[in-house]
């Protein structure tokens, strides 16, 4: 008579343990949510030290052009390359898309 009783609670142990075991696995705060967060934060420990790099060459840039002390060098770069200014003696090659045969 004792061994019809513990099936029962056998079973509903092994229910309880199989509701968490899942749970602490695939849950949201389980093992595979906090695999996906590692991940995440990789990716991002990437682009944010990507996006540094990136400050600080804006920020090179932007105390290259100062008011106090502009870097003349630097500022002509930016002319010709933005604004397509050149000197008096400078040659200019302009290249042209080339044609396609048109049937006619």
């Amino acid at each position: 008579m004792r061994s019809r009783r513990r099936w029962p609670v056998l079973l509903c142990a092994l229910g309880v343990l199989g509701y968490f075991g899942y749970h602490a696995v695939e849950g949201r705060h389980g093992l595979g949510a906090r695999t996906a967060l590692e991940t995440r934060a990789a990716r991002l420990s990437t682009e944010l030290a990507a996006l540094e790099t990136h400050r600080r060459q804006l920020q090179r840039e932007v105390k290259l052009l100062s008011e106090e002390a502009p870097d003349p060098d630097y500022v002509e770069e930016l002319a010709r390359t933005l604004l397509g200014y050149a000197r008096p003696g400078d040659r200019i090659v302009i290249d042209r898309p080339a044609r396609t045969a048109t049937a006619g």
